[in-house]
């Protein structure tokens, strides 16, 4: 598997943009230039672009779509993902290298949070557990740290799909087996009188596991992915 993908690029100059730099000594080139978030003092002394921009502007547009039609060639997107055929004996292992780091640098640079069901969450988490909201359009005090909630799930199921080593702490002991010549009812007959064989437990065996708590984990490490896929548009930034 080899993927390429580059830095979204987008080659559009907006005729503004030309007349604001064109311009840069006045009143009105400046306001615009300025991205900074203004004060009600500030607002009410905005300048407006003057009517002669807006036309020139008109004028402007076909030449702005021509330097994006020719930026477009010289620097086209990358975009290049090729699949070896080997990639699709575990696709789940092949994808989940890719996909948990994404996911952790989702969680550690986002600057929202999607909707998240209540059903999806403990119920500390709950819209309802949340105080009352003082408009009914307001998002409910939990609504961040629902997101937050699900972003580890995800997390938590990539981990231990791409190191499952989280096993061994619910084993213990060593392996000893043994294969048994028994009857076609399963007792233990001597060599040559015997059509099968059973696997059992040799003297030193010492082998245990935590079938339960096992389980327990992957009950969560499902979850994890059943909530990737159910938010998965809602891992945007």
């Amino acid at each position: 598997m080899k993927i390429y993908i580059g830095k979204p690029r987008d080659h559009w100059i907006s005729p503004y943009t030309i007349m604001d730099y064109a311009f840069f000594w006045t009143d009105w080139s400046k306001c615009s230039r300025d991205r900074r978030i203004r004060s009600l003092e500030e607002e009410s002394t905005y300048v407006e672009h003057p009517a002669w921009v807006e036309r020139w502007s008109d004028r402007l547009t076909p030449v702005c779509r021509a330097i994006a039609w020719a930026l477009d060639r010289v620097h086209p997107p990358i975009n290049y993902v090729k699949i070896d055929y080997w990639d699709t004996w575990s696709m789940d292992h092949a994808l989940s290298p890719v996909i948990l780091p994404m996911l952790k640098q989702l969680k550690a640079t986002q600057h929202g949070a999607g909707y998240v069901d209540d059903d999806d969450v403990p119920d500390h988490l709950k819209s309802t557990a949340a105080p009352a909201k003082e408009n009914e359009w307001d998002t409910d005090a939990n609504h961040f740290a629902r997101w937050e909630y699900v972003l580890d799930e995800m997390i938590f199921a990539f981990t231990c799909k791409v190191d499952d080593s989280w096993e061994e702490e619910f084993r213990s002991g060593d392996i000893d087996m043994l294969w048994v010549p028994v009857d076609k009812d399963g007792n233990e007959v001597p060599r040559g009188e015997h059509k099968h064989y059973q696997m059992k437990d040799g003297p030193k065996n010492t082998y245990k596991c935590d079938y339960e708590g096992m389980r327990v984990v992957e009950a969560r490490i499902q979850n994890g992915f059943r909530l990737f896929g159910k938010y998965y548009q809602a891992l945007w930034d």
